[in-house]
């Protein structure tokens, strides 16, 4: 049976939307976050009825999302989404069934459901942007934990004497903070520009890079010898660097044989889906709750 959901993926500063339809993805434009609860509630209400969705809304939201209990704890870029029985309530406004489910979750379950984990026994998934998130797959099915930090790979403590995490270390948006605050020389550097001054040889931007690239390795190294899934998948936007993929291989692979782990093969690929993951993954969300 054909179904018409609309899919929305909330974001700190804007919110992406697209059609499910005849199995397939059309996007939408993106808008401004709204700044209540009561005008995000009232946007999503006119594109219910401008699209005329009657089947469902899948939502991709940030925080700590009990998709079963309907409610989102943690904390977030968009505080007013926290600790109400926000699914219900939601719902019941709109006249059609919603779900709810974790951003980092909804890119591992694009990538599971029609993506590079797809028919995988086990997966682990990190998706790096402004922090690192990420998701653990065993058996096919996501495995948020108990107390819904399976997969919250960026809290690996990475240095012992300043608790620095793997957010810290290995975020490109931290990476480039740290960047402009040793430069000190007036300009906020994107992640982008770091890379093309290492590629003309500045040095500060190598040694940041070399950083970023370490951390990540060890990361993902931990994340191997804790979980030895079937494969590790890469997302976010700088996963689209080919560099990123065979430094980290390299990495992992010498961290792997230094610690005596060298019969541990390490699948590492990017993700299949990038600004579409948590559209779909949110999807996949609605379609598996209301089977």
């Amino acid at each position: 049976m054909n179904q018409k959901i609309l899919a929305i993926d909330i974001g700190g500063t804007a919110i992406k939307s697209g059609l499910w339809e005849n199995e397939a993805l059309i996007e939408l434009p993106s808008f401004e976050t709204p700044k209540t609860w009561d005008e995000m509630k009232a946007y999503l209400k006119i594109l219910v009825e401008k699209h005329q969705i009657t089947d469902g809304v899948a939502i991709s939201a940030p925080g700590a999302v009990d998709a079963e209990e309907g409610v989102i704890y943690g904390v977030s870029a968009v505080p007013y989404l926290h600790r109400f029985p926000i699914k219900q309530e939601l719902a019941e406004f709109l006249g059609v069934p919603v779900s709810f489910q974790n951003d980092a979750n909804c890119a591992a379950l694009a990538e599971l459901w029609q993506g590079n984990a797809k028919g995988l026994e086990s997966a682990a998934l990190m998706i790096i942007g402004t922090g690192i998130g990420g998701g653990i797959a065993i058996n096919g099915k996501l495995r948020p934990g108990s107390n819904l930090f399976g997969g919250e790979f960026g809290y690996q403590i990475m240095n012992n004497d300043t608790l620095e995490t793997l957010s810290d270390l290995g975020s490109p948006v931290a990476m480039s903070e740290r960047f402009s605050k040793i430069k000190a020389d007036g300009r906020e550097y994107t992640s982008k520009e770091i890379f093309d001054l290492a590629e003309a040889g500045d040095e500060l931007a190598q040694e940041q890079i070399d950083q970023l690239y370490q951390a990540l390795s060890i990361g993902i190294y931990n994340i191997l010898i804790s979980l030895d899934p079937d494969r590790v998948l890469i997302g976010g936007g700088i996963s689209t660097r080919e560099d990123l993929l065979l430094n980290i291989e390299e990495r992992v692979q010498k961290l792997l044989l230094k610690k005596g782990a060298k019969e541990l093969k390490a699948s590492i690929m990017p993700c299949k889906f990038l600004n579409q993951a948590n559209l779909i993954g949110a999807v996949s969300q609605f379609l598996t709750e209301q089977a």
